[in-house]
């Protein structure tokens, strides 16, 4: 029979025989030397080379700026432009929400804000035009035409005061006009 190869270990001592204590390890050195002093000018700042008069770089200053969305140009200015809409100022709120959506079409954003102004300050410009003919063609020749009932009524009765209908009518005032 053979021997197993070798491996560096000791074989186990064979039974009957005294066992070898195992070699002691070595003894450290009597002579340890120091770690050398620190120096942080010795070391370099990351990416940099070393300065002994400054042992580290300063940091950076903090990113100031915009927020992570960033802000849309003619956004505060839609919105202006939408609450002047709302509050009946109609031609400063169209100008306004124009300038204000060609602001963000150029930044390629899109401004909801104006884009309402502009369609409610259009609209009640509009209507307030239709209101304005009903009230020349209708309300205006109406009261044209009590006035001129009026002025007859006085011209007929003499200056005085008199009630009709429950009105009270003056008509010296109407007739010294």
């Amino acid at each position: 029979m053979t021997d197993p190869p070798s491996t560096g270990s000791t074989p186990p001592p064979a039974e009957g025989a005294p066992s070898v204590p195992p070699a002691a390890a070595p003894a450290p050195p009597t002579h340890v030397q120091p770690p050398p002093a620190y120096n942080p000018g010795s070391v370099p700042p990351y990416g940099g080379q070393p300065n002994p008069g400054q042992p580290y770089a300063a940091a950076p200053p903090p990113a100031y700026g915009p927020p992570a969305g960033g802000a849309v140009p003619g956004k505060t200015l839609g919105i202006v432009a939408f609450v002047l809409s709302v509050l009946f100022f109609q031609l400063i709120a169209l100008i306004l929400g124009i300038v204000a959506l060609v602001q963000s079409k150029k930044a390629g954003a899109k401004n909801g804000f104006a884009l309402a102004a502009i369609i409610i300050s259009s609209v009640t410009m509009v209507l307030g035009l239709i209101f304005f003919a009903i009230f020349v063609a209708v309300i205006l020749p109406t009261l044209a035409m009590g006035a001129e009932e009026l002025y007859s009524f006085c011209l007929a009765n003499g200056p005085g005061v008199y009630e009709t209908n429950g009105i009270e009518i003056d008509c010296y005032e109407i007739l010294d006009q």
